[in-house]
């Protein structure tokens, strides 16, 4: 499937959940004009085989579509350079994550998916000050400042655990 990140109805990411969630087994291209290091990170977090930018179309359409139809990823070249600096921080991501326990790790992925203190003790038979235990072993471990900070790691890295 060929898709823009902005689409009127549903954005590119929101088709892409739609498509997993009906279990379709399809390959996904973007084609936009999104260069941002964010949006392209956020499309190979969706799992996507290619990703164009519209003002390179022309060059790289046909060649995206022949890697993806070999099970090959394609970028467009024009922004290679924000692959080399993914995996650099990839690289990075893992070696914190390396630091934590198996129980940490479970915790962050739960945190990952949105869930409160409360949720995460039920889910995993502990009480809720464990969890906050947890939760400051985890920033500390990580090097985590803020309130938000933990969310925002979880989110951005949960494709790692």
């Amino acid at each position: 499937d060929l898709l823009d990140i902005n689409m009127p109805l549903m954005n590119g990411f929101e088709v892409v959940k739609e498509l997993k969630k009906r279990q379709f087994k399809t390959k996904v291209i973007f084609l936009t004009m999104h260069k941002e290091e964010d949006i392209l990170n956020k499309a190979l977090d969706y799992h996507a085989m290619g990703y164009i930018l519209k003002e390179c179309a022309v060059d790289d359409i046909i060649d995206c579509i022949n890697y993806v139809a070999q099970n090959k990823s394609y970028i467009s070249p024009a922004i290679s350079s924000l692959l080399l600096e993914r995996g650099r921080s990839l690289n990075e991501a893992k070696g914190k994550l390396d630091k934590l326990t198996s129980t940490e790790r479970k915790i962050l992925a739960l945190i990952a998916d949105e869930k409160t203190s409360r949720q995460i003790a039920d889910q995993i038979f502990i009480s809720i000050r464990t969890v906050e235990n947890h939760r400051i072993n985890i920033c500390h471990k990580l090097d985590l400042h803020g309130v938000n900070s933990l969310l925002k790691f979880a989110m951005e890295n949960k494709h790692l655990f």
